[in-house]
């Protein structure tokens, strides 16, 4: 298997530049730069072994996530006696400032927790809402027509309340052992003294400057000058140090009330040409809700995720659920028969994705949707030689019927995901965003960019007279496509995985357990493969990887074949006798153990 070269040569350089602010010792003394210029010796083991193909191996704990530094930063805190909760903080923290464009404190995110000492698996939801003064016409034009997708996104219009701060708060409350406060002094540190601009950053930067420069603080950041930052930049933001010195001094609280909510929302009120509808009541009323985690029986494992408002654990369970009698291993990662049963298995899955998914505080959700019978039903499908001609949603079994459109939602890759294993047996998955890159492209005051995260809802209000699921309402939360899953065998996780990537999301999650449990592949060997992907007939083939090569054989069966870039960010740790851990060489990130 070709193991995307030129990616991971991308990456190592990218990690090189990260890793020169990064000290020997990970946490930067009281007082001191983070500035050096020689490599932590972690960090560079860690870049050897992704550049090798390698999975990163440890005894006791282990980070992987998207960008050195933050993942130093978590490392840290592990080393220090932290659980996984506790560097969460210091992960997240980090991403937020060094990589703005994907996730950050005007976000939100979905936890997933296994809980070492009960072996309770718990969901935390930090999705944002949508404000109270929101309707469903939100963004139909005054024709009642839906808005083309960016003249939606750039401005206030799209931004939902954030619930990061509070998912990490409530998150490190229950299940953290640290000080909070201390949690902060790498990414406090890095905003004030400086860290460099990645390649990725400085190229997503310059593709999107136009955007960008309509908001006089985001241009001020990113585009000094009038021009775009470049990699190897020293950046800083001291607006950001200060907003998470409140944090680490206030809580959450410092965040949802006074001087930051304050700024938040007079950001979206002056954002010219689109103000937002965010108010301090939809800040102040902000809540992180705890959900039953959803899970389905997959190889004597059980994958589990976040239920709704994500319909990420339930689409990749109805995948997987769907392709239980077919023996893929027998079959190989190179088997076009293969990848047509888990492509029709997507298909069908996204179909009831599109009709009946959404927050389930607002929308009634079908009881059968992971059913055992219903998806043998639905399995039946997939007994063919060809591609199937027609996918439509199917029938699940209701607690009480409903009606519902098909949804009309449009989602674009940015977000990030993080997996963490701590010395307590402690695990955690979680993906956090603020959904199109660099969100709404509203810079706050407090050095932190907003999301755009309304846009996830669907644009139209209704299809051939019927509601459609995913509408946007006062107060409900979009559906998103993120899938942190933790698989289990005999109740202890074995898989912690998750990854960014918009609706492909689904497509990515799903293929890398496959890749896991069918066909033995260890972690780098799972996050490295090349991608094919089926949402709605079309085959997503990655270009330059194997995948690629299935197009004659696919194309043979009936699909349509794109070939392209499939810019996934996955990160994964397998637990066994010890810790394994890898990184996608798509994006910037590593894994570090101890």
């Amino acid at each position: 298997m070709r193991l995307l070269a030129p990616l991971i040569a991308a990456a190592v350089f990218s990690t090189a530049l990260f890793a020169q602010t990064a000290t020997d010792a990970i946490a930067p003394e009281a007082g001191t730069s983070t500035t050096v210029a020689a490599t932590s010796p972690e960090i560079a083991a860690a870049l050897e072994a992704k550049a090798a193909g390698k999975p990163v191996e440890a005894e006791n704990w282990m980070v992987a996530a998207a960008n050195p530094l933050a993942v130093s930063a978590g490392a840290r805190v592990l080393r220090d006696g932290g659980t996984a909760a506790d560097a969460m903080v210091a992960v997240q923290a980090v991403l937020g400032l060094v990589e703005p464009q994907s996730s950050g404190l005007g976000g939100g995110a979905f936890l997933v927790w296994y809980d070492g000492a009960s072996g309770v698996l718990t969901t935390l939801d930090g999705r944002e809402t949508a404000p109270l003064a929101a309707t469903p016409k939100l963004f139909l034009d005054d024709t009642g027509q839906p808005l083309e997708f960016f003249d939606a996104v750039v401005g206030g219009l799209s931004v939902g309340t954030p619930g990061t701060p509070r998912l990490m708060e409530m998150a490190q409350k229950r299940w953290g052992k640290s000080d909070w406060s201390g949690l902060f002094d790498e990414a406090i540190a890095l905003a004030e003294n400086g860290f460099a601009v990645s390649p990725r950053l400085a190229e997503l930067v310059a593709g999107d400057a136009e955007r960008l420069s309509r908001f006089p603080a985001t241009a001020a950041y990113f585009l000094p000058d009038g021009n775009p930052i470049a990699a190897g930049d020293t950046l800083m933001n001291t607006a950001y140090a200060a907003t998470l010195q409140a944090i680490a001094e206030g809580g959450a609280d410092a965040f949802y009330y006074g001087p930051v909510a304050e700024d938040i929302v007079a950001t979206l009120a002056g954002a010219a040409g689109n103000p937002g509808l965010l108010a301090p009541i939809d800040l102040a009323t902000y809540r992180v809700v705890e959900r039953d985690p959803a899970c389905v029986t997959y190889r004597a494992h059980e994958v589990c995720g976040m239920g709704p408002p994500s319909s990420g654990a339930l689409t990749v369970g109805q995948i997987l659920g769907m392709l239980r009698d077919t023996d893929l291993a027998a079959l190989g990662p190179g088997s076009a028969e293969a990848w047509r049963r888990i492509g029709d298995a997507s298909r069908l899955a996204f179909a009831d994705r599109g009709r009946y998914m959404a927050d389930s505080d607002f929308v009634p959700m079908p009881a059968g949707l992971t059913a055992d019978g219903y998806l043998a039903e639905r399995a039946q499908l997939l007994d063919t030689d060809k591609a199937l001609e027609d996918v439509e949603p199917g029938n699940p079994d209701w607690d009480h019927a409903m009606l519902w459109g098909d949804d009309q939602s449009i989602e674009f890759p940015s977000t990030s995901h993080i997996s963490i294993v701590d010395s307590y047996g402690n695990a955690l998955s979680m993906t956090t965003t603020i959904e199109n890159g660099f969100g709404s492209r509203l810079m706050t005051g407090g050095g932190f960019l907003l999301n755009n995260e309304l846009t996830d809802f669907s644009f139209a209000t209704h299809e051939d007279g019927r509601p459609i699921a995913n509408r946007v309402e006062p107060g409900k939360r979009p559906r998103s496509s993120m899938a942190p899953s933790i698989v289990l065998k005999d109740g202890k996780p074995v898989l912690v995985v998750g990854s960014p990537g918009g609706s492909r999301i689904i497509g990515y999650v799903a293929q890398a357990i496959i890749a896991h449990l069918d066909w033995g592949m260890d972690v780098q060997q799972t996050v490295a493969m090349g991608h094919a992907l089926n949402r709605f007939g079309t085959f997503d083939l990655e270009a330059g990887t194997t995948a690629e090569a299935l197009a004659p054989a696919l194309e043979a069966l009936g699909y349509e074949v794109s070939i392209g870039e499939r810019n996934s960010g996955l990160h994964a740790i397998a637990i066994g006798d010890g810790l394994s851990g890898g990184a996608d060489p798509r994006r910037e990130g590593i894994a570090l153990g101890g």
